[in-house]
C-alpha cells in the first residue's frame, strides 16, 4: 500500500471513532519530528516535549488535515511552528541556556565506532553554529531527503528562499567543518 494512501486510510479510521489507530501514525512519524525539534532547540527534553505537543496538535487538528499536501508534510508543519515557539518561550524563561547531548549508536569495532562519533560531532556541531531555521532546512533537505516543495510546505517559505538559505548555510557549514579541520590538524602538530 503507498504511503499517502495507507496514512489516508488510518486518519479515516481515527476520525471514524478508532481513535487508538493515532498510535500508527505516532509510531511512523516520531523519529521524524523529533529530529525537526531538536534541529530548532538543540535540547533532548525540550525536543521530547515540543514532540509530544506535535502529536496531541496533530490529533486535535486531524479533522481539518485537507489532504492538499502529505500527511506527513502536514505533521512536519505542526512540528516546525511547535518547536519554533518553544524557541522563543525558552528564550524568555532562559536566557542564553542550552544543554546539547549527542547519542551515538554502539558499533562492535572501537575504531569505527569513535572515526563515527568524531565524524558525527564535527557535523553537529557545524549544524548547531546555524541558526535554527538554517540547520532545519538543511536537515529536512539532506538528512530526511525532503523536496524543496515539501520545505516549503513546512517552513512557510518560498522555494528560491528556502534554495539561497541552502546554499549559505552549506557554504557557512563548509567553512565551520574547515575551521574544525585546521584545528584539529594544529592540535596534532
Amino acid at each position: 500500500m503507498h504511503v499517502e494512501v495507507k496514512d489516508n486510510h488510518v486518519i479515516n479510521e481515527v476520525l471514524g471513532g478508532n481513535t487508538s489507530a493515532y498510535s500508527d501514525l505516532v509510531d511512523k512519524y516520531k523519529s521524524y519530528v523529533y529530529t525537526i525539534a531538536y534541529k530548532i532547540l538543540n535540547n533532548d527534553e525540550d525536543a521530547e516535549e515540543a514532540a509530544q505537543d506535535t502529536f496531541i496538535k496533530g490529533y486535535q487538528a486531524l479533522s481539518s488535515f485537507s489532504g492538499k499536501s502529505k500527511y506527513s508534510t502536514w505533521l512536519y508543519r505542526i512540528a516546525f511552528n511547535t518547536s519554533i515557539s518553544y524557541k522563543r518561550k525558552r528564550r524568555i524563561e532562559v536566557s542564553g541556556l542550552e544543554s546539547i547531548e549527542h547519542q551515538i549508536s554502539s558499533n562492535d569495532d572501537t575504531s569505527i565506532n569513535l572515526k563515527k562519533q568524531d565524524q558525527r560531532a564535527v557535523i553537529e556541531k557545524a549544524l548547531h553554529a546555524l541558526n535554527p531555521l538554517d540547520s532545519t532546512i538543511i536537515t529536512l533537505f539532506y538528512l530526511k531527503e525532503r523536496n524543496l516543495e515539501e520545505i516549503s510546505q513546512i517552513t512557510g517559505l518560498k522555494i528560491s528562499a528556502i534554495k539561497v538559505k541552502l546554499f549559505r548555510s552549506r557554504k557557512r557549514m563548509a567553512e565551520k567543518l574547515k575551521d574544525h579541520l585546521s584545528e584539529e590538524v594544529a592540535n596534532i602538530l
